[in-house]
């Protein structure tokens, strides 16, 4: 019983680390329009996204942080 709990749980840390991985590397920085294209900006925005979208155990928040951010112009 205790080996399959480790097993488990140790899959589930690869997945996790796995998957913050690759949605890290995809997370928008550069935004259209020039005027906002600044790190004042992006942190106003990003702030704003984290408030509607509160972290999440699963992580499918920073999906939606990514969703929101590339509303507001960020790519």
């Amino acid at each position: 019983m205790t080996k399959a709990l480790f097993r488990t749980t140790q899959t589930f840390l690869i997945i996790s680390i796995l998957g913050t991985l690759i949605s890290c590397s995809s997370f928008p920085s550069v935004n259209q329009d020039p005027a906002k294209n600044n790190k004042a900006s992006y942190n106003k925005d990003l702030k704003d996204c984290q408030e509607d979208y509160p972290e999440s155990g699963s992580g499918v928040h920073i999906r939606q942080w990514i969703n929101c951010m590339n509303l507001k112009g960020w790519k």
